[in-house]
């Protein structure tokens, strides 16, 4: 496994946005643009915190979301590590489809600013429900 001495997330305490989300939103943006690719192991919650000046606690509910999300796996006892959530679309046709390729970077839009993916389907069936 590769380290993480290239993982650079910065935290603005004098931001608006909270600690929780910008740091959320940093790893989201590093894994979709490959610069913390599948298999990189992070930091431990600790040492995150530590690195970051910030409670272990929020740490580790950002790695607990972003595993939901789909962004991080997590081992007991080996670590957290990264995982492109589009990676499991390979090879099932969808990219060739017209327009899936626009979907993905929508749906990425949406996850950089902050939607979960329970919130994007939800909106999605929304839309879909109205236009039928």
């Amino acid at each position: 496994m590769e380290s993480t001495e290239k993982l650079t997330i910065r935290v603005n305490l004098e931001s608006e946005v909270p600690i929780y989300v910008q740091v959320k939103n940093q790893i989201r943006y590093l894994i979709d643009r490959g610069k913390l690719p599948s298999g990189m192991q992070l930091p431990t919650v600790r040492d995150m915190a530590l690195q970051l000046g910030i409670n272990a606690n929020t740490v580790s509910r950002i790695y607990s979301d972003l595993e939901r999300e789909g962004y991080l796996s997590r081992k007991r006892g080996v670590g957290t590590f990264a995982v492109d959530p589009n990676e499991g679309s390979a090879g099932n046709g969808l990219d060739e489809l017209p327009g899936i390729a626009q979907l993905r970077e929508t749906v990425r839009q949406l996850r950089n600013l902050g939607y979960s993916a329970r919130q994007i389907q939800e909106l999605t069936g929304e839309i879909l429900g109205r236009e039928a």
